[in-house]
Order: C-alpha cells, then structure tokens, then sequence
C-alpha cells in the first residue's frame, strides 16, 4: 500500500492506520509541486516521522503539466501531477493500492462546491472511495470519518502535524466553503457521504448503459462517427455525445454545459462545434461528427 502523506493531520492519521495495519507492506510518500517555499521542509519533516517509524518513504517531484483548457487550473494541473508521480511510485514498488486521506468532511465540501457549480451526477457522485487511477488503484478509506477523529489520532500519538497554509487562504473556494461550514452543527457528513455513495452507484448504472448504447447507436463510417441518439433520455445522449467527441479527442476536457449546448443546438436541426470536433444533424435523425477543418489564418 502506498500511503500519500503530505504531512497534514488528515494524510498523517492515515499513515499511523495503514501502518498499524499491515506494518511494513504500507509505503510513504510526499508529493513535492514546488509550488510553495515551505514544501521541502514539510516533506523532510514526513520523512523523518517516516523514519522514526521504520516506514520507507520517497519524495516525488516533477514539473506541473501545461495548462489546457480553460478548466486547467493551478490546483487541476498540481492534482494531476500529484496522481501521476503516485502512479509512478506505485509501479516502481510493486504497489497494488494508492491510499489517500479523504474523508468524511472532504466529502461535504466537495459535494456543496460542485452543487453550486451545476454538477450533474457525475460530480454530485464525489469523492469515490476507490476504483480511480491508472488499473483502478487508488482508494480511500477514511470517507467514513470525521476530520476531529483524524486529528485526535494523532494528538494521541504525540505529533504536531503540518498544516498547510492554503487551508485557510481565503483566495481559494474549498478554505471560504471550510470556514463557513465551521459553525454549521445541522449538516451529517455521514449521511451526505451516503447520498454521495449513492450517486455513486447511479453514475456506473448510467456508465454501464451508456457502454451498450455506444455499441448499438454509434456506427464508423470511414473517418466519420455517426450517432443515432432518437427516443434516448437527455443524459444518455449527452455522454454517447462526448463519446464521439473524444473519438477524434482523446484529451478533450469538456465542460458539461458545453455538452449540453451541443446537443440542444443538434437538436434544434443546426451544426454544433466542441474544440477540434463539428457535428452536424442529417435528414434521417442521425448526426455525424468529424474532425473540424483547420481554421483559416488571416
């Protein structure tokens, strides 16, 4: 099991867990974005709590992806490298599990942010306790504890964790949302956890649909897809859309309400366009996607 530790209370408490659990099995490690001063230090302090405990433990870095697309934030872009130097890690020790130190609370703020965004299922579905990940490693075992518990875990073992000073930084969404739902004492993290598990469950009943549909209403023709999307509820038909997106762009990063557009613009018999890809409607209620022609230069 390899255990992401960034030296908060929360990555820390699954440390001491995993330890006690499966003694030397559980592997550390400490993703280093160079993105903050204070970084290198937090991760020799996780090191050397690491070795006090005879824990292996590594330090990853690397250099943040490019930005693509309007979505790709500094945060998007550091989990993205987070997730890939763990993957990495993994596979350079024989890792069959990545364990990371989401929970209960995470899952509210999470949940609460993307409401407020318009989520569909699928975002409204969460933080998922496992089944992310290249091969589907990645889980997360504390989504049914509360953040006190976590932290009283490692009082308890005597340790001043780190904290990371953009928890409270009020430039960032999930640090306003935090403080806002700190006098909150009506809102059950358990109970919205489940509701999220729940979602969950709804969004790989609808990914299971989808597969079927995609093999008896999209058909290749030549360098065309073409897409049969008559008497399919709106949800169907907007993710067999992305498929055909994703066709010809593999790393399209789409946003839902420009799916949604797409398809109520084919919908209303016109042409619709998402990055390098065009759509258009045919007389028989089919519509064909190809790939975009290049845009003229002036």
């Amino acid at each position: 099991m390899l255990v992401g530790v960034s030296g908060g209370p929360d990555s820390v408490a699954l440390l001491l867990l995993t330890h006690a659990l499966i003694g030397e099995r559980c592997v550390a490690a400490t993703v280093d974005h160079g993105l903050r001063p204070e970084a290198a230090d937090e991760a020799a302090w996780v090191r050397s709590l690491c070795a006090e405990r005879s824990i292996d433990h590594a330090v990853l870095r690397g250099t943040l992806p490019d930005r693509a697309g309007r979505t790709a934030n500094v945060s998007a872009r550091a989990r993205e490298l987070r997730y890939w130097l763990l993957e990495q890690c993994a596979d350079s020790i024989g890792a069959t599990h990545i364990a990371t130190a989401h929970h209960a609370d995470d899952q509210v703020e999470t949940l609460i942010m993307r409401l407020n965004r318009g989520a569909g299922v699928s975002g409204l579905a969460g933080v998922r306790a496992s089944g992310q990940g290249i091969g589907g490693r990645v889980i997360r075992p504390l989504l049914g504890w509360r953040r006190a518990e976590l932290a009283a875990i490692v009082a308890a073992a005597g340790i001043d964790p780190v904290e990371d000073p953009t928890n409270i930084d009020d430039r960032y969404d999930r640090a306003r949302l935090r403080k806002a739902l700190a006098g909150v004492d009506w809102l059950d993290p358990q109970s919205v956890a489940a509701s999220a598990a729940a979602l969950a469950d709804a969004e790989q009943a609808i990914d299971w649909m989808v597969a079927r549909l995609k093999a008896e209403r999209i058909t290749e023709r030549g360098e065309d897809l073409f897409l049969d999307a008559r008497d399919v509820p709106f949800e169907l038909v907007r993710r067999l859309v992305e498929v055909c997106v994703k066709h010809f762009d593999p790393q399209a990063e789409i946003r839902g309400s420009a799916l949604v557009r797409m398809v109520k613009t084919l919908e209303s018999g016109n042409a619709a366009t998402i990055g390098g890809v065009i759509a258009a409607p045919l007389a028989k209620k089919g519509w064909r996607f190809r790939e975009a022609p290049p845009r003229r230069l002036l």
